[in-house]
Order: structure tokens, then C-alpha cells, then sequence
């Protein structure tokens, strides 16, 4: 092969990805990898556990340290990392630390979940990943599954899922799927879904003023999803999903930041769940002065910090 033509870009997706007429793609940021262990600063354990052996794909599960000492069982936390469906990894330093932060904040167990990345894996890979590992997770409710923390730490009454960005996404289509086909001893108590990736054919609010986002914001999403019918496909758009109430948990938390392009569609989502009414209790919190995901960039701020308080009293409060 003419190694001129291997090395010409034909898609330029800066600051995340460059794709190559050859096929490959050179992910730009998001290759960094923390390994698993014990968090000095939070004492969070952690490990990474094969639960899709034919594809050798991992989570990394996280576990308070004081946890091994008490006959308590915790809830239960199934995390979703975010980056467009395209980059970053569970095992990312940011999703990393802020895992490590959120279990000691919120004393739970977590699983953060490594699914195939596009374009390599197109959607829907990725989500049938997310769901396979989520029913790996359920195969240990009766104290007989794989890994010994679940079997022992789990309160499998108390699960949440979560994700930020993409993972968000990720997060409420898991939510659907599980309205639809009921996890056996699962209890899905709430989602929490932090500046979710979200998007429309028409825009909304201020995306007709950020044509230049907006138009990265619709090639990522072909990118992820070269089949899909367009904007206005329910897996980035659920405002039109026919099967938006069916989400089966009971309470959602949508947290926006105020200078993100995705904000007023977290609104919306909020919005649309109210006016069909969805059974359960939705919440929305939005961060002021903030951009996209602006609390893993900065996480010891006053305004990441109150994400990260909110986030673990939406795991530990009752619902109204």
C-alpha cells in the first residue's frame, strides 16, 4: 500500500480523533491509563475483572477500604465513562480518580464498565457491551457470581446507574432496556445521568449560536453510528423515543453545566419526563459558570464538589 495514501486524514475530528484513508484512527487525548489498586487519598480499592471473555473486555471495580471490616452491604453503583463514544477508557485517569472520589464521597461499591470504542466497534456495539456487563453484574445477586466483592459487598436492593457525556447516554438506554426486560434481582433505584450527550435534528436554546460545535457535535455521532437514521434517531435523540417511559428505576438525577452546548437538551429531557409522566421522580441540578464535564478537568473546585455531594445523596437519600 502507497504509504502516502495511508497516512492522508480524511476525517479531522480535533481535539478527539483524526481517521485515516486507510481505516485507522489516531485518538488524539484519552489514552492515558491509571492502574487499579489502593487510593491513598481516599483509601478506595480497586481491580479490574474480565466479564465478557470472548472480547477480553474489563470493568474496574472500586471498593471503600472499611467496607472488608463490616458485615454491611453497600449500594451498588454501575458506572459508564464518556468521550463521544470514541475515546477514553474506564481505566482513563479522570474517570479514575473521580470514581475513587465518588465511592469514598458516597461509601458504595462501583463498577465502571470498558465497552468497544468506535469507529473500530460502531453502535450499537457499544451498548449491547454496556448491557452484558450490566447482566454480569446481576449474575451475582445470589451470592454465587465470578467476583467475590459483589458477592460479598453488593446490596443488589440499592443499584444505580450512572455515566457522563456518552456514557450518560449509555446510562438511560440501559435504563430502557431494563424497563423493557427486568434484570432478575435487580432493583434499579435511580440513574444519574452528568451532562449527557444528548442531540436533535432541529436546534434548541443556544446551539443555533455554536454552528461549529453543533456540526462536531452531529460528525461524531455519524462516526459512532454510521447506521443511524440521523439526529433524530432515539438512541441520541429520546425525546422522540416511544419508549422513553419505560425507563425502570424510580428517581433520575440529569445534572447540566450552564456553558455546555448539551445543556438545554438535559433540560428538555427533564422537561419531556414531567410532561409524559414518568412514574418516577426526576431531578435536575445545573452547574453555574461551567462548561462540559467540567468537574473531572478540576475536580477539588466548590462547583465540582457539589456535584460530587449531590451525586452521592441522589445514591443515599430515600425517594419522596
Amino acid at each position: 500500500m502507497d504509504s502516502t495514501i495511508s497516512e492522508e486524514v480524511v476525517h479531522d475530528f480535533s481535539p478527539f480523533l483524526l481517521l485515516y484513508k486507510d481505516g485507522h484512527v489516531e485518538r488524539l487525548i484519552g489514552n492515558d491509563i491509571d492502574p487499579p489498586g489502593l487510593d491513598q487519598n481516599t483509601q478506595v480499592q480497586s481491580k479490574d475483572i474480565i466479564y465478557l471473555q470472548e472480547e477480553n473486555l474489563s470493568s474496574r471495580l472500586y471498593l471503600p477500604r472499611n467496607a472488608v471490616n463490616s458485615d454491611k452491604k453497600l449500594p451498588l453503583l454501575v458506572f459508564y465513562h464518556g468521550g463521544a463514544f470514541c475515546i477514553e477508557t474506564a481505566f482513563s485517569p479522570v474517570f479514575h480518580k473521580n470514581l475513587n472520589n465518588l465511592v469514598a464521597e458516597a461509601n458504595i461499591i462501583a463498577v465502571s464498565v470498558e465497552y468497544r470504542r468506535a469507529p473500530e466497534h460502531p453502535l450499537p456495539i457499544g451498548y449491547e457491551d454496556s448491557w452484558t456487563a450490566l447482566k454480569w453484574v446481576a449474575s451475582h445477586v445470589n451470592g454465587n457470581g465470578p467476583e467475590e466483592w459483589l458477592n460479598s459487598y453488593a446490596d443488589f436492593g440499592k443499584v444505580f446507574l450512572s455515566g457522563e457525556s456518552a456514557g450518560a447516554n449509555i446510562a438511560h438506554h440501559m435504563g430502557i432496556r431494563n424497563g423493557k426486560e427486568k434484570l432478575f434481582g435487580i432493583n434499579l433505584v435511580g440513574i444519574a445521568l452528568v451532562h449527557p450527550y444528548f442531540w436533535g435534528k432541529e436546534p434548541i436554546g443556544n446551539e443555533a449560536k455554536e454552528s461549529e460545535k453543533r456540526s462536531l457535535a452531529e460528525a461524531l455521532w455519524h462516526l459512532a453510528c454510521p447506521t443511524t437514521s440521523g439526529c433524530d434517531d432515539p438512541w441520541i435523540n429520546p425525546l422522540v423515543d416511544p419508549d422513553l417511559g419505560k425507563l425502570g428505576c424510580n428517581k433520575i438525577l440529569v445534572m447540566v453545566a450552564e456553558k455546555d452546548l448539551l445543556r438545554d437538551r438535559g433540560w428538555h429531557y427533564y422537561y419531556k419526563l414531567k410532561e409524559i409522566g414518568w412514574k418516577g421522580l426526576v431531578e435536575i441540578m445545573e452547574s453555574k459558570e461551567e462548561d462540559h464535564v467540567f468537574h473531572l478537568q478540576n475536580p477539588t473546585t466548590e462547583n465540582a464538589l457539589a456535584v460530587l455531594k449531590r451525586m452521592a445523596s441522589f445514591i443515599n437519600e430515600n425517594p419522596a
